[in-house]
């Protein structure tokens, strides 16, 4: 395999951008349920890999594993970013 100094675009659709954003409400919902602080156990998820971060109730650990973390953090910046005015 060759790798090149030219940068590489990578673009996902839509629809996984909504399902993204759809699997992160669920996955805060169940934690929220469950009795944990949400924001503290998906960026623990999102930094570290570990899925023990997200329980198995309501399937939520299995439904945030369908997206590579990297993906995550691109969604949640973007709309970040759009929330506070920039237009992408």
């Amino acid at each position: 395999m060759s790798f090149t100094d030219e940068t590489v675009r990578f673009e996902f659709g839509d629809s996984d951008k909504k399902e993204i954003g759809e699997t992160l409400v669920d996955v805060y919902n169940v934690l929220e349920a469950k009795g944990y602080n949400p924001i503290n156990q998906i960026v623990g998820y999102v930094l570290s890999g570990d899925p023990a971060y997200i329980p198995r109730h309501d399937d939520a650990r299995n439904k945030i594993r369908r997206f590579d973390r990297d993906d995550i953090v691109e969604e949640l910046i973007k709309n970040y970013l759009k929330d506070n005015g920039v237009n992408l």
